[in-house]
């Protein structure tokens, strides 16, 4: 039995009034049939009612409406549900983390999953949680992975480094953000933080992230993407992201489309002699809800950087599975194919925001496809059955010295370790094949710092990658997917995190970090409304209906990497 009788069809039906899994359905789509607020009504659209979760950090949840009850999941893996129709809370289940657990990757958490009676969370600390979706009473709890994995020190930087007596707040561990997702009996959720690299802290308060530092060693593990039985938490399958066998590939020169990627393969192939053991260290985080195929039984997710993050030293090859488009066989977790985005990636180019799955339409014909918004700056769309590249879009941010190498002066690019687009999850619109993208133009400085050994200390070796002065803006994009061209863009005043919901009613929701959410016409980018929060609305919105009232929701609660302001209002809007 699937999660939600039908759901597979839902997306283009007008009888789903819900918004029942975080993507709107398996498709990931992101695409609302109701049109009750339309580009005429929108400006009508009020704040209905708002909900404070008593939790002010970074809160990037996607709420989940099932039969009027709405389920929130709260920065730290706390869980609300209410009632989606006023907002009173009906239950709260209050996450009491491991002592001992190194939070590695901060607090958020992406959403849940509801099915079969049951709430699922994945927790920071490597936990998968089910709730009674009725009382919100714990019914079991698995550990879904051991703390095993080593994490870098600001000891290790060389003393002539600012950072080195900087804070450290966040490094390589392991943990789960990603909304589960619940399909024929299975819970799906994948782990993070296996290549996070050392995060030091912001140098400003409105810096859109203090450095990230790829230290060079045996940091980090591999990724996993793994099945649990809804009923008992049993495991039913696991995917790694690094191979045993093979992680080394083919030793790409160029992206699969010809780009350089400025490897030095003769090198890499002599550090593979010494280096036999990188995969077990290999990072490839699974930081994306996955996409399902409902017709082939097939799932398509994400992975992250390698490990070390940027630095390469200890990881020749290709560093299979990482920074791919993954497809997976959803009864045994076997893979069917992938299409990396970025061999052998030095630059944190992860595929974040969720993939999308629609019929791809060229030259007239349709081609079941898999779309996603790169950090790259590029939209890719390959084939479902195959993993080909069908597409790629033009770049939807500006591009400059795409894959170029650290350096000991340092090396602009852009996009950088930020993105392109992040882990915001984009929106999708079939009928006129056009995917809308949150984007991000932020100039990010790649620094490589060697220092030999001297006496009794070792030698020193690290890359780290950090803001520049430089101008930096969101965009949000709206591509035809048939082209690759831009059918119109909007440019923002900050980088774009969070995520977009489209609808039939022509209207393209999106939230900004100053607090802002708005409302664009879907065809033609043009602003049709607007509210404000007291914090930074950087989460993907959704929109249901009950008793025959359309609301749109999203939770406001910042970012606390981009600095933008924190809060714990879960905010819905309707008609008036």
């Amino acid at each position: 039995m699937t999660a939600c009788s039908g759901l597979e069809n839902q997306h283009s039906s007008s009888t789903q009034k819900d918004w029942p899994i975080h993507g709107g359905d398996y498709t990931n789509q992101r695409l609302s049939p109701l049109t009750q607020i339309n580009t005429q009504t929108v400006s009508r659209l009020s704040l209905a009612w708002s909900f404070k979760t008593g939790v002010s950090a970074s809160f990037q949840a996607t709420p989940i409406v099932q039969g009027g009850i709405m389920y929130v999941a709260l920065p730290f893996n706390h869980v609300a549900a209410l009632d989606a129709k006023t907002g009173k809370q009906i239950w709260r289940y209050e996450h009491t983390r491991k002592a001992d657990w190194k939070m590695c990757c901060g607090p958020a958490n992406r959403g849940v999953a509801v099915s079969d009676g049951k709430v699922f969370i994945g927790t920071v600390d490597a936990r998968l949680i089910a709730l009674d979706a009725k009382s919100g009473r714990k019914l079991w709890d698995i550990d879904v992975a051991e703390d095993t994995a080593l994490t870098e020190n600001t000891g290790l930087l060389s003393k002539a480094d600012a950072k080195s007596k900087k804070e450290m707040y966040g490094g390589t561990g392991i943990g789960i953000a990603m909304a589960p997702v619940v399909y024929n009996g299975k819970v799906i959720v994948g782990v993070t933080g296996v290549g996070y690299g050392l995060h030091i802290d912001q140098p400003r308060l409105d810096a859109p992230l203090g450095a990230v530092v790829g230290v060079s060693g045996q940091y980090g593990r591999p990724g996993f993407l793994a099945a649990y039985d809804v009923h008992n938490g049993e495991k039913v399958w696991q995917f790694d992201t690094i191979p045993s066998q093979g992680w080394e590939g083919k030793f790409a020169e160029t992206t699969s489309d010809g780009v350089s990627l400025n490897r030095n393969i003769a090198a890499e192939k002599e550090n593979l002699k010494t280096h036999q053991d990188a995969w077990k260290f290999g990072g490839g985080s699974a930081w994306t809800t996955p996409a399902i195929d409902t017709k082939t039984n097939t799932l398509f997710f994400g992975t992250g950087n390698p490990s070390p993050q940027m630095n390469d030293v200890s990881r020749p090859g290709d560093n299979l599975y990482t920074v791919s488009l993954v497809a997976l066989n959803t009864e045994t977790g076997k893979i069917k194919w992938h299409y990396q985005q970025v061999p052998h990636d030095i630059w944190g180019y992860d595929v974040a925001s969720p993939p999308v799955l629609f019929d791809y339409v060229k030259n007239g014909k349709k081609i079941a496809a898999v779309g996603q918004a790169g950090k790259t700056g590029w939209y890719y769309v390959n084939d479902r059955a195959t993993g080909a590249l069908l597409n790629k879009s033009d770049a939807f941010v500006p591009q400059h010295n795409m894959f170029a190498k650290a350096t000991k002066e340092g090396t602009v690019l852009y996009p950088g370790i930020l993105g392109g687009s992040n882990w915001s999850p984009s929106a999708l619109d079939e009928s006129s094949q056009t995917s809308y993208v949150a984007g991000i133009h932020a100039p990010i400085k790649y620094t490589l710092v060697e220092e030999p050994a001297k006496g009794d200390l070792p030698a020193i070796q690290y890359v780290s990658s950090e803001p520049t002065n430089d101008a930096r803006w969101g965009v949000l994009s709206a591509i035809n997917l048939s082209t690759g061209k831009m059918r119109w863009q909007v440019k923002t005043e900050q980088p774009l995190m969070g995520g977009l919901l489209v609808t039939r009613g022509g209207l393209v929701f999106m939230g900004e970090g100053n607090g802002y959410f708005k409302a664009y016409n879907s065809l033609t980018g043009q602003q049709v409304w607007q509210s404000k929060a007291t914090a930074g609305v950087n989460a993907p919105p959704i929109s249901y209906e009950v008793d025959g009232v359309q609301y749109v929701a999203v939770v406001a609660g910042g970012n606390a990497i981009f600095g933008f302001p924190a809060g714990d209002e879960v905010l819905v809007y309707a008609l008036h």
